[in-house]
Order: C-alpha cells, then structure tokens, then sequence
C-alpha cells in the first residue's frame, strides 16, 4: 500500500514538472513574438520594398568613388556626409509636379541643387540639362504623398534621383542631391 502512494506521488511530481515546462516554453514563445512585433513597429513600418539602389551604405576610401573616379556599376552609391568638403554644387530650376495620387489633387514644388564630383562635370550637366530635368519630373510624378512624407522617404527620393542621373554621366557623377525648396500641398 505504501508502494502504491509513492508510485501516485511520483506521477503527480512528473506530471507537474511536464507542465511547467510546457508553460515555460509557451511563455518564451509568446515573448519572442512580442519582441518581434516591437522590432517591426519601430522599424517604421517599412515593408521591405525598398528599391535596392535608393539603399545607402558605408563607403570606404578605397572605392573609386571616395578616390575621384566614377562609382562602378552596381558598386555602393557614395553619400557625401562630409559637410566640411562639400564638392561643386549645380542648381537645377524649380520643379512643380502633380503626385500620383487617386484624386491629382496634391503637387509637389520642388527646387534642388546637385553635388558634382568635380567641376569638370559641368560641361556635361550643361549639355544634359534637359534630360536631367526629365528624369526629375519622371521620378517626382511617380511618387505618392505618402512616398516622399517622411525624411526616409526624402532620403530615398535623393538617392534614386542621383542614381538615375549617374546613369546617363560619363565624366563624373551625382555626389549628393541637396532639396532647397520642398512644399507638397
């Protein structure tokens, strides 16, 4: 008879501990989730679409960009930070589009500057400067309020338009695309 109350004691011990070990494992799984949901949130929401040459990284003075030279396709796209040793600077006119929107009730007044590699690019620029300003109105029209509302998105808007306009440069290339004028209505 003794035999037996230990034996139900030792299945009560073991189903005891079986349970706590599954309410543990369900209490790091419900925490893992949370923190993911966390990082999402304050990740900004952004849904991963993110076009792959507007993403900006580090550039090392080894690249042919940081030396002088043009950045090589598909190389990472210099972002001029270095406020101190700011390169030739070209303003281009002012720009007033239409948002793509549902309604084509908001436009975008837009004035920019664009940094130079060198000031032997500015024959080129002056040549190009109709194409220049295609581009530009070609991005702009495509983009929504929400797009360009953010400074994310701000910045994503300078990178595409610099990596666009590095694509038809042969002497040089788009350090740096500065906003002058920005008012969406």
């Amino acid at each position: 008879m003794a035999d037996e109350k230990e034996e139900k004691q030792e299945g009560k011990k073991g189903g005891n501990s079986l349970v706590l070990i599954i309410v543990a494992v369900l209490l790091v799984v419900v925490l893992l989730l949370g923190g993911l949901i966390v990082v999402l949130l304050a990740s900004g929401g952004d849904s991963g679409e993110q076009d792959p040459a507007a993403a900006t990284t580090e550039v090392h003075a080894a690249t042919p960009a940081a030396q002088g030279g043009k950045p090589a396709a598909g190389a990472p796209k210099e972002r001029s930070n270095d406020f101190f040793n700011v390169g030739p600077m070209y303003p281009l006119d002012q720009f007033l589009v239409n948002l793509l929107s549902e309604t084509g009730s908001r436009y975008l007044k837009m004035t920019i500057n664009i940094e130079l590699s060198s000031e032997l690019l500015t024959p080129e620029i002056e040549q190009k400067k109709p194409l220049l300003r295609d581009i530009v109105i070609r991005i702009l029209s495509s983009k929504t309020y929400e797009d360009i509302s953010t400074t994310k998105g701000k910045e994503r808007l300078k990178d595409e338009i610099a990596a666009k306009i590095n694509e038809t440069l042969r002497d040089g290339y788009v350090k740096n695309v500065f906003f002058t004028d920005f008012i969406v209505q």
